[in-house]
């Protein structure tokens, strides 16, 4: 299998998945995706608890991987997909902070508490097309 070098690991992982598919080495439907996907978190946390950071990176790394074969059978760019996610965080961060900001405060003087209720209220007012604050 030759994927060109150079590309993301989102990229490279779409496009493998990708190959893999077209030689019949895929899942049928979106379950069995799902189902391997379950089956990988549980390996995740099974190496959480042996707190040895090398399993754990492996096991995240085939959540990563999971992930974008799913994206790959949905027809989402995982890229576009993950890019969409950051540009919301931004967004809803950057309310959390001026909120804070308009009340004399800064994030590390508050606590996720108050901060998690910011991001509910960024969430809804996205939602009802209010983003400036």
């Amino acid at each position: 299998m030759k994927i060109p070098k150079g590309l993301s690991s989102l990229k490279q992982a779409y496009l493998l998945t990708e190959e893999a598919s077209k030689v019949g080495f895929d899942w049928e439907d979106i379950d069995g995706i799902l189902k391997k996907f379950e089956e990988e978190i549980i390996e995740f946390k099974m190496a959480l608890d042996t707190k040895k950071k090398v399993k754990i990176s492996e096991e995240l790394g085939d959540l990563f991987f999971i992930l974008v074969n799913i994206a790959r059978f949905l027809h989402i760019d995982p890229e576009r997909a993950l890019g969409r996610t950051i540009r919301k965080f931004i967004l809803r961060f950057n309310y959390i902070e001026k909120s804070l900001k308009k009340s004399g405060k800064t994030p590390s003087q508050s606590n996720l508490w108050e901060m998690d209720k910011l991001w509910e209220e960024a969430k809804r007012k996205s939602k009802l097309g209010i983003q400036r604050h």
